[in-house]
């Protein structure tokens, strides 16, 4: 008797080691996606996305263990100047139309610090996949004060060249690398 209780107490044991990742949907009301670029050497040029949907698979214990899912149509993009707006959704870039979407899906972490790590996933933008890598810190992971739930907070940067993704027009002149920081939430979804 006293050996099945101990082999039940290590099964349990083991199994709270090796816990599954836990899935957290994003905050859509506080996760934006911020870009910049150089234009003309004259000023930087800023656009936003935010209220954007995608998911973490989140595994406090072992970050290495989770993943991250988000996508966006093109033309919720933000730029203050309608003009703007209207020449980045022309042919001239994105082309875009209303299922035109911008999507990430990571395809490995690497852990480098007690809260950092290099996410490394596919990137999806007009069109064109190609793999970046996203230099990520952890927030904060702990209990909403409002919600009273499980909440995570994450922060990310990564550089990419925008002529990768065929919407190089005016480059150089327009700088052709795009500085992009990222600011999410995620709340533990509710059991289905």
């Amino acid at each position: 008797m006293k050996t099945a209780l101990l082999a039940a107490a290590f099964a349990t044991a083991a199994a709270a080691a090796y816990a599954a990742p836990e899935k957290y949907v994003l905050d859509s009301s506080h996760s934006q996606i911020v870009f910049h670029y150089n234009h003309l050497g004259f000023s930087t040029g800023y656009g936003m996305f935010s209220g954007f949907a995608g998911e973490i698979m989140f595994d406090q214990e072992d970050p290495a263990n989770s993943s991250v899912s988000v996508s966006m149509p093109v033309t919720s993009m933000l730029t203050g100047w309608e003009a703007r707006y209207e020449h980045f959704m022309s042919p001239d870039f994105f082309g875009a139309v209303e299922d035109k979407t911008v999507s990430f899906k990571s395809t490995g972490i690497e852990v480098t610090g007690e809260k950092e790590a290099l996410i490394t996933g596919d990137l999806t933008l007009n069109g064109v996949t190609k793999s970046v890598v996203l230099d990520a810190v952890l927030n904060q992971a702990g209990e909403h004060p409002m919600a009273n739930k499980p909440w995570a907070g994450f922060s990310a940067t990564t550089t990419l060249i925008r002529s990768d993704y065929n919407l190089g027009m005016f480059a150089p002149y327009v700088s052709d690398e795009v500085v992009v920081e990222i600011s999410v939430e995620a709340m533990k979804a509710d059991a289905e």
